[in-house]
């Protein structure tokens, strides 16, 4: 496949992502909307090194991917302990944690 489908692939998901994030209230959407993003840059990491035939690419997605899980872990765990305070994941709700 050319390298432009992957093009149009990831600037789709980046798009979609960034939609999420701007416009959801939902903590957990928020979430998924950013892990969509960083799936969206690996994807244009793994297209260009295929096309370029160098593995660079690929080792720093497995780096990316790696920081993404434990991303995952501490973030859903942070809204596991938000949710059993406050009843809600709720962004407007956010703010009043503060101090």
């Amino acid at each position: 496949m050319p390298l432009t489908y992957y093009l149009v692939i990831s600037a789709v998901l980046f798009t979609l992502g960034i939609l999420g994030v701007l416009l959801r209230r939902n903590a957990l959407v928020i979430f998924m909307s950013l892990e969509m993003m960083f799936n969206a840059a690996n994807l244009l990491f793994v297209a260009f090194a295929n096309f370029y035939q160098i593995l660079d690419g690929q080792i720093f997605v497995f780096f990316i991917m790696s920081v993404a899980a434990a991303e995952v872990g501490v973030g859903l765990a942070l809204m596991v302990a938000i949710f059993r305070s406050k009843h809600s994941i709720d962004i407007d709700q956010m703010s009043s944690l503060k101090g």
